[in-house]
């Protein structure tokens, strides 16, 4: 039996409010994503953990919790997954500082920073294999605070 569309069904807006990694232990998770700099949200609890990102959070929770709400059959995965969270460094010094500090909080070096066509980048895994790049190009705008505008205009 199929659902039939709903004609009065609105899209959603064009943004995502929250990433969601499933992690093996939580609290070890937690303690990497502290060790990178980050303040855990005074609202996590154990098994619930989340880093404020400026509009939208970083969620952590275990994987098997992860793959029972999901209805997956199995929460074990492995190989590339084809997804990378970014983070777009201010200067092409900060791409080498912030891997060391990935791999110095208990993450692995994937690629050194190196130079591209488009700027410098390089990756690291987290402790769970999520993968993560960190990337330096001019063509990206960010303001005072931080913030992509990916149109490239500031307001």
């Amino acid at each position: 039996m199929t659902t039939p569309p709903c004609p009065a069904a609105l899209p959603p807006s064009q943004r995502l409010h929250l990433i969601l990694l499933g992690v093996a232990d939580v609290a070890a998770s937690v303690r990497f994503y502290q060790a990178l700099g980050w303040q855990q949200a005074a609202s996590s609890n154990a098994g619930f953990a989340k880093f404020d990102l400026g509009g939208y959070a970083l969620c952590l929770l275990s994987r098997a919790a992860f793959a029972a709400d999901a209805l997956s059959p199995t929460a074990s995965g492995n190989g590339f997954a084809g997804m990378a969270l970014v983070y777009l460094a201010r200067t092409p010094d900060e791409v080498a500082q912030v891997l060391t500090r990935a791999v110095a909080a208990g993450g692995t070096l994937v690629k050194p920073a190196t130079r591209t066509d488009w700027g410098v980048a390089g990756y690291f895994k987290d402790p769970d294999g999520h993968l993560f790049e960190v990337d330096y190009e001019d063509g990206w705008v960010l303001d005072s605070d931080h913030r992509l505008h990916v149109d490239g205009i500031q307001p």
